[in-house]
């Protein structure tokens, strides 16, 4: 893993899955998640969403190029928290 880079920098979106009693409605009714802000980087966007309430984090997610085996192009709450201990870890 040494040799593994992410990029911070790279472009990135947070979005956000529609919502019915604090839970995602699901993509099999149609529901897609629909964007929050635009122009951000990965980084922004993962400051943004530890920023976010962690009762309502389960409700986004963040999308970015693929990276490598760290980083997919889909990111879930669980990915994007430990991205964010990696980030802080390596002084990013």
């Amino acid at each position: 893993m040494s040799d593994t880079q992410i990029d911070f920098s790279a472009p990135a979106e947070l979005r956000k899955w529609p919502s019915l009693n604090k839970e995602r409605v699901s993509a099999s009714l149609g529901a897609r998640p629909y964007l929050i802000g635009e122009g951000a980087t990965l980084d922004e966007c993962i400051r943004q969403f530890m920023q976010l309430p962690e009762a309502q984090r389960h409700l986004y997610e963040i999308h970015t190029a693929p990276q490598s085996d760290l980083v997919g192009g889909t990111l879930s709450t669980d990915h994007i928290v430990e991205l964010a201990r990696l980030r802080d870890f390596l002084g990013k």
